[in-house]
């Protein structure tokens, strides 16, 4: 018996190191490739510089076109995913009964098991032409359409861990609020939504996470542009879209040009890690507080 726990013991713990000499692995390969490629090209042109062309004849290695249009296009699934995803957990955790709830949760979630590549061409073939009819000037490419179908994408995650940040909220304080004569309304908006706040902020910046590392969607929608814009009616570049379509193309391995994947994959990797460091601050936080 003790043979058997002690195989077991250690099984697990090698299981567990999978997943850590992965995360090392990636860090030290981002990092080599990295260095390299900041040997040649200053690290203050690429963080600063506001042309992007590693693949032309003339080089510019400024990434800031490809931050803003990451940016632009996650802000854009924010809007529609954040309000959506908050009314719907308020909705599902408050109003709902577990019959409604057995029902729509589950229906939510089959949002997230669609393959995002169908997002992408969902917004390409459907929702770019369907906008265009509203609004003329909309190029073929842009930031709207994968952003609106971004948000779509990420609003099961929205919701899901919202409404479990708002169920964990002690009864009592709902009990005290009616007691109050407050109504179901007030004492959502007012009550739980309020301690529930740092669990949602939380879900939020996961989300936000989420839009920022997504690539199908914006490889497919979104062009391959990189321009210094704020217009979500032109197209754009954002990252994950660069790192796609140099992986794809005819670059060489080990050139200058090459190396770009990696110092943009480790800025965005620096981006995404310092918000979920945040969101698991506010998550442990919030555990703190009602446990």
């Amino acid at each position: 018996m003790r043979r058997w726990e002690f195989l077991i013991e250690h099984a697990l713990l090698a299981c567990a190191l999978v997943s850590v000499v992965t995360t090392v692995g990636i860090i030290a390969v981002l990092a080599i490739e990295s260095f390299e490629f900041f040997r040649v090209a200053p690290l203050t042109e690429f963080l600063f510089g506001t042309e992007w062309t590693p693949l032309f004849a003339e080089k510019r290695f400024g990434v800031l076109p490809l931050v803003v249009g990451t940016l632009l296009v996650s802000a854009i699934a924010m809007v529609v995913a954040l309000p959506m995803g908050l009314l719907s957990a308020i909705y599902l955790s408050e109003y709902a009964g577990p019959r409604v709830r057995r029902v729509i949760k589950p229906i939510l979630e089959v949002l997230a098991g669609v393959p995002t590549v169908v997002y992408g061409y969902f917004a390409l073939l459907f929702v770019t032409p369907l906008l265009q009819q509203i609004i003329p000037s909309l190029a073929g490419f842009n930031a709207l359409s994968p952003g609106i179908v971004m948000g779509i994408m990420i609003l099961p995650l929205v919701s899901s861990l919202t409404e479990d940040a708002m169920r964990s909220v002690p009864n009592g304080l709902r009990e005290a609020s009616y007691a109050l004569g407050a109504t179901r309304m007030q004492t959502s908006l007012t009550v739980v939504v309020p301690a529930a706040f740092s669990g949602i902020t939380a879900a939020f910046i996961l989300a936000i996470s989420r839009a920022v590392g997504e690539t199908m969607i914006v490889a497919v929608a979104a062009g391959q542009q990189p321009r210094l814009t704020l217009d979500p009616r032109v197209p754009i570049e954002t990252m994950t879209a660069y790192i796609v379509q140099v992986s794809l193309g005819d670059t060489p391995t080990g050139t200058l040009e090459y190396r770009t994947i990696f110092a943009v994959g480790m800025l965005l990797f620096l981006g995404t890690f310092g918000l979920n460091m945040v969101s698991t601050w506010l998550r442990d936080r919030y555990r703190e507080e009602y446990a």
